[in-house]
């Protein structure tokens, strides 16, 4: 068949250009992380932007207090109970990440040409001649020409806002760099970035542990970013710090991979972690911009096939100082979620840009715009291949909860559960429709302690594309082998589903459950 041919049997309807986006919480089913900062922490702006589309609060401890933050947070369960709307936590540690300290908070004028010494002094002040940074062995890795790259805040790459340096020479413990760009770096704090050049610090800091320890484990985080992810034991070693806590041993790990030996490593990464975040404006500074790309997409289909959510970061920069994205990066964001990525994470956009209720707001259109032409069936065929014959139990229940959807169209699929892993197997899946997750709380003991599961797992669950999670009213018993009980919680997850406005009289729903000993798909008609 002509190649032209195949092109026309692709899902796009051009006639949905005029179709005005539906309201609701369901207009999009891939999420959004909205990085909380000084621009969004009050409670107004918080419900804006829970009532925009965003279902995980980031908060990045590169910048700002315990304090502040928690003031932040505490502002945000506010901003939940008002709009009863759902939202995870995740903590972003800071990582063998390289600062320069900028105490007097003066504008520094760096121009092209110029050459500007970086140095370990903690004493010297920082000016157009000198940066103090925060590593003291950097002058015995780089050599000349390498490049380092320097930042405010989560910097958007802007060349009057950030530099470029090139490294020629150094002495003793200082390293001279020739300034490749003119540009005014502005704030307290910058990010420097030394290009394909390993940090020998620990992927989780001493400071990272003291902040989990106290910030994470008091507000019970849901996620943890780890930033600079460089090998799998990085990813053991946090979860094995996380067990111990105790409180968060239910904490899911995210690898954040942001430089190239973290590309280098990937695969093993992605076995050992809950998840994976695609770092492109970091990685787009250790390798070449042009193959970021190449990493992006396969990426994406490795997660995809190992049924594990991913992320990615740097979307639509330019709307820090705009309230609209170019072109370029609104067709970026379409292709992401094209390729079948879960989840968008916005930075600088809301953290301290000028639109953060629109950015969210433009993430969610451009996303719902683009999972109207995703190509499902072809998804699910390469899924079903990959996976192959025979499939495991719950591989086969999810696939199979899937397959009944789209055959009998569906206009939801619930999904009981306890962890969240059969949700999660079903996102993998990518079914066109909403996926209501009615998670089950557990009581648990270790003969030491009493264990309560279910609110966590719900809040995970935000973070997989088209996963829509409830918590069923703890006073039911965990025991799902009693059906009276499996169908009064049906009945409430149905009724919220009609409130919601996605499942109407007639509607076909696809359940997915455990009776006894056995899952169950069914197909339920909803007559009134």
């Amino acid at each position: 068949m002509p190649h032209s041919l195949l092109l026309l049997k692709e899902p796009f309807k051009l006639d949905s250009i005029l179709e005005p986006a539906p309201p609701g919480p369901f207009t999009t089913l891939t999420k959004i992380v909205g990085t909380l900062g000084p621009k969004c922490r009050s409670v107004e702006m918080l419900e804006r932007l829970l009532r925009a589309g965003m279902s995980i609060a980031r908060f990045d401890f590169t910048w700002g207090s315990d304090a502040e933050h928690q003031e932040t947070l505490n502002n945000l369960r506010t901003a939940i109970k008002n709009t009863r709307r759902l939202c995870a936590i995740m903590l972003d540690t800071v990582g063998p990440e390289l600062s320069i300290n900028n105490a007097a908070n003066q504008a520094i004028e760096l121009k092209q040409g110029d050459v500007v010494t970086l140095s370990p002094d903690k004493k010297e002040v920082a000016s157009s001649k000198i940066l103090p940074i925060n590593y003291a062995d950097l002058s015995y890795q780089v050599k000349p020409r390498d490049e380092i790259f320097v930042g405010q805040y989560l910097y958007t790459g802007s060349e009057t806002t950030s530099v470029w340096l090139e490294v020629q020479d150094t002495h003793g413990s200082v390293v001279d760099c020739l300034i490749k760009n003119t540009a005014t770096l502005t704030g307290t704090l910058f990010t420097a970035v030394p290009a394909g050049i390993r940090i020998g610090l620990p992927t989780l800091s001493e400071a990272d542990r003291s902040t989990i320890e106290t910030w994470g484990v008091r507000n019970q985080i849901d996620f943890v970013s780890l930033s600079y992810t460089r090998h799998a034991n990085d990813v053991r070693t946090t979860r094995g710090f996380l067990s111990r806590l105790g409180d968060l041993k239910q904490t899911h790990v995210y690898a954040k991979i942001e430089n190239k030996e973290g590309l280098e490593h990937f695969d093993e990464i992605l076995r050992e972690a809950d998840g994976i975040i695609l770092s492109r404006g970091n990685l787009g500074i250790d390798v070449p911009a042009e193959k970021v790309f190449v990493f992006q997409k396969a990426a994406i289909k490795k997660c995809n096939y190992a049924g594990k959510p991913v992320i990615i970061t740097r979307v639509v920069d330019s709307m820090v100082d705009s309230p609209r994205p170019t072109r370029a990066e609104a067709t970026d964001v379409a292709n992401m979620v094209l390729d079948g990525a879960d989840c968008i994470m916005l930075g600088a956009e809301t953290y301290r840009g000028n639109y953060p209720v629109e950015s969210v707001t433009t993430v969610r259109l451009i996303c719902g715009e683009a999972e109207k032409v995703f190509n499902q069936a072809m998804h699910f065929k390469k899924m079903c291949k990959f996976v192959g014959e025979p499939m495991a139990h719950l591989e086969s229940i999810a696939s199979s909860s899937v397959k009944a959807a789209i055959k009998v169209n569906a206009s939801v699929i619930v999904v009981f559960t306890s962890s969240g892993k059969v949700a999660r197997l079903v996102s993998k899946y990518r079914p066109s429709m909403p996926v209501l997750v009615v998670v089950i709380p557990r009581l648990s003991t270790d003969k030491m302690r009493w264990t309560f599961t279910g609110a966590i797992q719900a809040r995970q669950c935000l973070i997989s594309r088209g996963l829509f999670p409830m918590l069923a009213d703890p006073r039911h018993p965990a025991d799902t082998s009693s059906n009276c009980t499996n169908e009064s919680i049906l009945k409430v997850a149905l009724e919220h589903g009609k409130a919601a406005g996605i499942i109407n009289v007639k509607d076909r729903v696809v359940i997915c459950q455990k009776i006894g000993d056995s899952s169950i798909v069914k197909i339920l008609e909803i007559e009134s």
